[in-house]
């Protein structure tokens, strides 16, 4: 996890690099690559755990990243950032549809739809020591249940309703425990 956060933490001006990627310059996808695979790498495996799988998930996410560059909003985030939602969401797009039964409810909790807990800190983490206060931040101030909960919205993407289902907890009881930990976390910051 240290490494996860220092390179989404590592806060660059990636203007030219996106500006570069739009003009379709394949140097400047390998740059990115560069940058940013090892990191959407290890999102998609903590996901799918399976390095096969992780590895053509990474592909798809990068071929998504190339064409669907002119529709990235500097607004919303940074580019890591954004790349690792795309990551993301392929692995749990890949992971609902092998999943036997379809969901009944196929929109994750609204609060964690994307890592903007993440791009909000982004600019202010700079050096290592800071990570790894984040790092023992979630296994010291979060208790166990709303570590768990996390994990299951964030890398395996399950809807409210699939967590519902697989922790025996009300809605309402889910969404507190989403709430109080990014309250306690963002507290600790």
């Amino acid at each position: 996890m240290p490494n996860t956060l220092a390179a989404l933490f590592s806060f660059q001006d990636d203007s030219d690099l996106i500006e570069r990627l739009k003009r379709r310059e394949p140097q400047a996808m390998a740059d990115v690559y560069d940058r940013f695979g090892k990191l959407a790498f290890s999102v998609i495996l903590a996901i799918v755990k399976d390095d096969e799988i992780a590895q053509d998930l990474l592909r798809e996410a990068f071929v998504k990243v190339w064409n669907r560059v002119h529709g990235f909003n500097r607004g919303r985030g940074s580019l890591g950032t954004w790349i690792l939602a795309i990551a993301r969401n392929r692995a749990i797009d890949y992971l609902r549809s092998t999943r036997s039964e379809p969901s009944q409810n196929n929109s994750t909790a609204e609060i964690l739809e994307e890592p903007r807990f993440f791009a909000d800190l982004e600019p202010e983490y700079h050096n290592t020591e800071r990570i790894l206060t984040i790092r023992e931040a979630l296994s010291s101030r979060l208790n166990e249940s709303q570590r768990h909960i996390l994990e299951l919205a964030y890398f395996e993407g399950l809807s409210l309703s699939e967590m519902t289902a697989r922790i025996q907890a009300p809605p309402g009881a889910i969404k507190t425990e989403v709430r109080t930990a990014l309250r306690l976390l963002r507290d600790e910051f």
